[in-house]
């Protein structure tokens, strides 16, 4: 190997540290930047430890409050700053030589189907300069694919906030809807007692999932009797929307992942609203610090934004 390339590498830091310290700086923990980053806290550490070990000065002070950066580690931070920018520009410029602009956009299979991809041809016209490329992943966990642009993630409430790199965008209801054909002919949602009698589809594994989603805790909470066992369980809750829309029976919908067939016709509430149980989860559109000014995403995240407030307008959902 040649010398000179030998000692140019060995004079720039650990890529994966910086981005890990940046994180750790922009969020003030090291739970929240594994969090964002898709990795353990203990590899947030040990990153950023080896970037200590190479400036060779310690870059955070670490309080009951959070993490604040030493002297030298705001130095670093004001430099870091300018370096994330330059590699977004030049991300944009290869994007651009290669003569393609595609957004890699990571998803859940319910978000999805239910909703995303009808309103992404809305995007494309409104840009057609930005090509979209949609991934599925698991909604529920960080995803294992690293070069993402965008990823929604399906996340506990408490943290929800903005910052650079994530917006908040839908706070969610969960309530039973069924097919039309499935409630009796001239109901109108308020008697709580039509569950007694029609199919219940229950979705995840028993237990694990918060007691909005628990047919049992439902069924209590409405005075209604329990049923003395299961019919249908799905693995996944786009699974058990699916059969709830084939009329397999009533299942316990998300206002965002139900509003359109709600809206359509094709599903139907067996409960006013007042009977709603709120989602503990919510979701998050997030992207890499590098690609803070990066236009695509800008542009999407806004549209995306601006998608979520015209369906809680719609539906009556607070923010």
């Amino acid at each position: 190997m040649n010398l000179v390339h030998c000692d140019r590498v060995s004079r720039l830091p650990p890529f994966d540290a910086l981005v890990a310290f940046d994180a750790a700086v922009r969020l003030r923990s090291m739970t929240r930047a594994a969090d964002e980053l898709g990795v353990t806290q203990s590899a947030v550490s040990h990153r950023i430890r080896r970037l200590e070990a190479f400036m060779g000065a310690p870059l955070l002070h670490r309080y009951n409050s959070g993490l604040a950066p030493t002297s030298a580690g705001s130095a670093l931070v004001e430099g870091l700053e300018a370096l994330l920018g330059q590699m977004a520009e030049l991300k944009a410029r290869c994007a651009a030589a290669s003569g393609g602009e595609r957004l890699r956009v990571g998803v859940g299979a319910a978000l999805a189907q239910s909703w995303l991809v009808r309103r992404l041809p809305a995007f494309t016209a409104r840009h057609p300069d930005i090509s979209i490329g949609l991934e599925i992943i698991d909604a529920e966990a960080a995803p294992a694919t690293a070069d993402l642009d965008v990823r929604f993630q399906w996340t506990p409430v408490e943290e929800l906030r903005a910052t650079t790199t994530q917006r908040p965008l839908f706070r969610e209801d969960v309530f039973p809807v069924c097919h039309p054909a499935l409630a009796p002919a001239g109901f109108t949602p308020g008697d709580p007692s039509v569950l007694s009698h029609l199919p219940l589809l229950h979705k995840g594994q028993p237990g694990r999932a918060g007691g909005e989603w628990s047919w049992p805790v439902w069924l209590e909470r409405l005075g209604l009797p329990p049923r003395p066992r299961e019919t249908l369980r799905f693995a996944s809750l786009d699974l058990a929307i699916a059969a709830a829309l084939e009329g397999a029976g009533v299942v316990l919908g998300r206002t965002l992942l139900v509003g359109d067939a709600l809206a359509e016709g094709r599903l139907v509430r067996l409960l006013p609203p007042r009977w709603d149980m709120p989602c503990d989860k919510a979701y998050l559109i997030r992207w890499p610090s590098a690609l803070r000014d990066d236009p695509r995403v800008i542009a999407f995240v806004s549209w995306l934004v601006r998608e979520a407030e015209s369906m809680r307008a719609g539906s009556g959902t607070p923010a």
